[in-house]
């Protein structure tokens, strides 16, 4: 099942990110541990705070930041519990978070973003579609140069 989440949600997302490189995957900002002040400074910034469950626990989560009207929007904070990763649930996130973009806000394009070391998440993206348009250098959390990756699906 996926739904919006809500701020009782919060404590249970945190509990997705089990360390700093997972953090900093998703929220490059974020200070590890990821804390429910930091899930609610996104909550009130971003768009479509979603959560997938299975058999009554969330096991993912996802929103949408960066809206340009008529133009884009990116998928952001994507993470599903280590646990159930491989088996379809961010595949079955990712388009549903495609589909709010393409369906709800009558968009032609959606983004996302990825560090390129991040292998199973880029995978991903690509299988379901999306292609590089840009890329940058970023400092991790261990203040070393990363890539990160921009992709986007055009519709």
């Amino acid at each position: 099942m996926i739904r919006e989440a809500t701020p009782e949600d919060f404590n249970s997302i945190s509990k997705l990110i089990k360390n700093e490189q997972e953090l900093f995957y998703i929220y490059p900002s974020g200070k590890f541990p990821l804390t429910n002040t930091q899930i609610k400074e996104l909550y009130e910034a971003r768009k479509d705070f979603t959560v997938l469950i299975q058999k009554d626990k969330i096991i993912g989560f996802a929103n949408l930041y960066d809206y340009l009207k008529n133009r884009f929007v990116f998928i952001g904070n994507v993470v599903i519990d280590e646990e159930y990763r491989g088996l379809g649930k961010g595949k079955k996130l990712i388009s549903h978070m495609i589909n709010l973009a393409k369906n709800s806000y009558l968009l032609p394009e959606v983004r996302i973003s990825v560090f390129a070391d991040n292998t199973d998440a880029l995978l991903l993206y690509m299988d379901l579609g999306f292609e590089l348009y840009t890329k940058e250098t970023k400092k991790n959390y261990q203040n070393d140069d990363v890539l990160l990756l921009h992709l986007r699906m055009v519709f």
